[in-house]
């Protein structure tokens, strides 16, 4: 009794004395707050105003006229691929309807002159931009790659982004600022510093709600690893963290005036993290169908046989591994029938050494399967015989989870394959859809559903798999080249009034 009459007393004397000690730090410390901010708030404006000055002396023409500049940040634009055609496809509109206006893109290509960047526009994509486009050469790219940033690779990424925007911007200073490549953190820094109407087309976002269910539901995956799904406490941690850097991300994206995706997929994931239905249009990303339309889609075939083909980069995410398995399966099942023979011919890109690792690593697996006589590898082949692999082809594989988009499926549809995509993604809601109410290409998911579906096209007869390549073929004309600048000109209206 003595004892807890004697911590009653402690405590009667205790609480009050501290209640009364962090009292008198409330007004000092909220005094400290309101300075700070108001510090921070004069030296952003201060900012603003030096940027101000450099954009009027940047829009100033020759003649001493304001010019619009119209800026888009893709510091890969070199490289070559789907974003990147999108990007001359996207100028080129704007040159032909906005001829008066300065254009500039933001580049971290700094081994190459700009002279030698449109060559190669020109050379990959046949594009040719009809006025001059001005280069802003970044030296600090190196810090948006995810090489720099083995851990928390998109928190990462997206710091450093900001610092490379802040370099695009000292450097130039637009009225009109499109990021086209997805670096939705630089979106505040030229809205709200730079001044500038803010555009953006997202070809994936950086993070989407099916990331935080494979985190969620402690999935592996190749951005979830083994270790992290077998720990309860690290998979929560790391749930925490999606969660998290996907508020701020929505907060982020909502900043643009005008958003723009690449499909359907992309939309609903958009949609559900920046909020911004109104401002959001869907832009079907550039293909060039036209250049596989002189393929014959009747006597496609001069070899004997079936040729299955498959393009994409060699890359984790376009799960190679499953074509070859489900082929082997279709192999081992086709053995006991008197099938014509097949072959499996893998079409792609490496872009380093861990890409080709992994193209080694698809080979043993074919040979642990005992099918590397029938499965070929074609590394970084040109165009030329890419084209001609399609025209032998019977069917276009693609097996990525997912896929934001799928260029490489539009290509077997306009060459006149028939299509077995994953059933998920930009193949499933945008691309292997019906037309007019016919058949276009077939969906699988598992090794077993994609043994049936290749046995079943294979099964049928000449003249069906005829009508379904001619399906396919006229349904993707709306992904042309003039469908996308038709498109990207009126969502992108907005940003010139």
């Amino acid at each position: 009794n003595e004892l807890s009459s004697e911590w009653a007393l402690c405590q009667f004397l205790y609480f009050p004395f501290c209640f009364r000690f962090l009292y008198s730090l409330f007004l000092p410390g909220l005094t400290v707050c309101g300075t700070l901010c108001v510090c921070l708030f004069i030296i952003l404006w201060g900012i603003r105003l030096l940027l101000q000055r450099k954009k009027a002396s940047v829009s100033t023409g020759k003649n001493g006229k304001k010019q619009m500049v119209v800026a888009f940040f893709h510091p890969y634009c070199n490289a070559g691929g789907g974003g990147e055609r999108v990007l001359w496809c996207a100028l080129r509109a704007l040159q032909k309807k906005y001829p008066e206006a300065v254009y500039v893109v933001y580049t971290g290509d700094v081994n190459v002159s700009g002279q030698q960047i449109l060559e190669g526009a020109f050379r990959r994509f046949n594009i040719r931009l009809t006025h001059p486009v001005k280069f802003v050469f970044l030296k600090k790219r190196y810090l948006v790659e995810d090489s720099l940033y083995p851990h928390f690779t998109l928190l990462g990424q997206s710091l450093g982004s900001i610092l490379l925007g802040w370099e695009a911007l000292m450097q130039c200073v637009p009225d009109v600022y499109i990021d086209s490549m997805g670096y939705a953190f630089t979106l505040p820094l030229f809205k709200y510093l730079g001044g500038c109407r803010v555009g953006s087309y997202v070809h994936y976002p950086t993070i989407s709600t099916d990331m935080l269910s494979v985190v969620k539901n402690q999935n592996v995956g190749f951005n979830n690893a083994a270790f992290i799904t077998r720990n309860p406490f690290l998979s929560k941690v790391k749930l925490i963290y999606y969660y998290l850097f996907a508020f701020v991300y929505g907060l982020v994206g909502s900043c643009s005036d005008v958003v723009m995706v690449n499909s359907s997929w992309t939309l609903n994931h958009i949609l559900s993290l920046w909020k911004v239905g109104n401002r959001t249009n869907v832009v079907y990303p550039p293909c060039d169908v036209q250049t596989f339309l002189d393929i014959p889609l009747r006597g496609k075939k001069t070899a004997p046989g079936h040729l299955l083909v498959s393009i994409g980069q060699f890359r984790p995410e376009k799960n190679h591994p499953l074509q070859i398995k489900a082929f082997a399966k279709l192999l081992n099942n086709k053995a006991a029938e008197s099938r014509p023979s097949l072959k499996l011919v893998l079409i792609g890109g490496c872009r380093n050494q861990d890409d080709e690792l992994r193209v080694n690593q698809l080979r043993r697996l074919s040979e642990d399967l005992g099918i590397q006589e029938d499965v070929e590898f074609k590394i970084n082949i040109p165009f030329d015989e890419l084209k001609n692999y399609l025209s032998e082809a019977t069917i276009g594989l693609h097996t990525m989870w997912n896929e934001h988009f799928g260029i490489g499926v539009v290509e077997c549809m306009a060459a006149g394959t028939i299509i077995l995509a994953h059933d998920s993604g930009g193949p499933k809601l945008d691309i292997v859809v019906p037309h007019q109410g016919e058949i276009t290409g077939f969906l699988a998911e598992s090794e077993e559903g994609y043994a049936e579906t290749m046995a079943h096209i294979l099964s049928m007869s000449e003249e069906k798999r005829l009508q379904i390549r001619a399906n396919a073929r006229a349904s993707v004309s709306r992904f042309s080249d003039q469908e996308f600048e038709l498109a990207f000109l009126s969502s992108v209206e907005n940003l010139f009034k």
